[in-house]
Protein backbone atom coordinates (compact mmCIF):
# COMPACT_ATOMS: atom_id res chain seq x y z
CA UNK A 1 0.00 0.00 0.00
CA UNK A 2 1.94 2.99 -1.16
CA UNK A 3 1.01 6.44 0.60
CA UNK A 4 -2.27 8.60 -0.61
CA UNK A 5 -1.14 11.84 -2.87
CA UNK A 6 -1.72 15.62 -1.74
CA UNK A 7 -3.79 16.02 -4.47
CA UNK A 8 -6.03 12.72 -4.09
CA UNK A 9 -6.62 14.13 -0.95
CA UNK A 10 -8.00 17.58 -1.83
CA UNK A 11 -11.13 16.53 -3.66
CA UNK A 12 -12.65 15.32 -0.58
CA UNK A 13 -15.67 16.87 1.86
CA UNK A 14 -14.80 16.97 5.63
CA UNK A 15 -17.83 14.29 5.69
CA UNK A 16 -15.35 11.67 3.82
CA UNK A 17 -12.46 12.92 5.96
CA UNK A 18 -14.80 12.38 8.91
CA UNK A 19 -15.55 9.31 7.81
CA UNK A 20 -12.25 7.83 6.81
CA UNK A 21 -10.94 8.80 9.65
CA UNK A 22 -13.16 6.61 11.76
CA UNK A 23 -12.85 3.71 9.40
CA UNK A 24 -9.13 3.83 9.77
CA UNK A 25 -9.07 4.34 13.66
CA UNK A 26 -11.35 1.22 13.71
CA UNK A 27 -9.02 -0.81 11.82
CA UNK A 28 -6.05 0.45 13.86
CA UNK A 29 -7.72 -0.48 16.90
CA UNK A 30 -8.23 -4.18 15.31
CA UNK A 31 -4.53 -4.48 14.21
CA UNK A 32 -3.63 -3.51 17.66
CA UNK A 33 -5.67 -6.14 19.22
CA UNK A 34 -4.44 -8.70 17.09
CA UNK A 35 -0.73 -8.26 17.97
CA UNK A 36 -2.02 -8.11 21.50
CA UNK A 37 -3.68 -11.35 21.31
CA UNK A 38 -0.45 -12.84 19.24
CA UNK A 39 -1.74 -13.09 15.71
CA UNK A 40 0.26 -12.74 12.63
CA UNK A 41 0.24 -9.10 11.86
CA UNK A 42 2.00 -7.24 9.59
CA UNK A 43 3.89 -4.11 11.14
CA UNK A 44 4.01 -2.08 8.17
CA UNK A 45 0.00 -1.98 7.64
CA UNK A 46 0.18 -0.48 11.41
CA UNK A 47 2.92 1.85 10.43
CA UNK A 48 0.64 2.87 7.28
CA UNK A 49 -2.42 3.19 8.67
CA UNK A 50 -1.15 5.93 11.15
CA UNK A 51 0.64 7.87 8.62
CA UNK A 52 -2.96 7.80 6.78
CA UNK A 53 -5.18 9.06 9.75
CA UNK A 54 -2.14 11.65 10.30
CA UNK A 55 -2.71 12.91 6.77
CA UNK A 56 -6.68 13.09 6.88
CA UNK A 57 -6.11 14.72 10.71
CA UNK A 58 -4.00 17.64 8.98
CA UNK A 59 -6.41 17.64 5.82
CA UNK A 60 -9.29 18.54 8.37
CA UNK A 61 -7.49 20.92 10.22
CA UNK A 62 -6.42 22.82 7.01
CA UNK A 63 -9.84 22.64 5.20
CA UNK A 64 -11.93 23.74 8.49
CA UNK A 65 -9.55 27.17 9.13
CA UNK A 66 -10.97 30.16 7.85
CA UNK A 67 -8.90 31.35 4.57
CA UNK A 68 -7.76 34.78 5.05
Amino acid sequence: MSLIKKTELQDLTIDQIDQTINDIRKEIILIKIKNKTKQNIKPHELKNKKCRLAQLLTLKTLKQQPKN
